[in-house]
């Protein structure tokens, strides 16, 4: 089941729920002022395997990478 981010449009309060996808976009309550004004946040990630980016990396990893194969960071 996904982990979805949230924030409080009134408070700003951010917070994560573990939903099924059905239910990303269900009308929810902020834990923290009651309010009703709940907005799902638009989710970053960044995956990593064997010691390289394999998502979420926009930027080259090292100053000397120009990104494909550098012998410095991988990337």
């Amino acid at each position: 089941m996904p982990i979805y981010e949230y924030v409080c449009l009134e408070c700003k309060f951010e917070f994560e729920l573990l939903r099924p996808m059905a239910q990303a976009d269900a009308p929810q309550t902020c834990g923290r002022c009651g309010s009703e004004h709940v907005r799902r946040k638009l989710s970053l990630f960044f995956a990593e395997s064997g010691g390289r980016a394999v998502a979420g990396m926009s930027e080259p990893s090292c100053s000397s990478c120009a990104g494909g194969s550098c012998s410095t960071c991988g990337h």
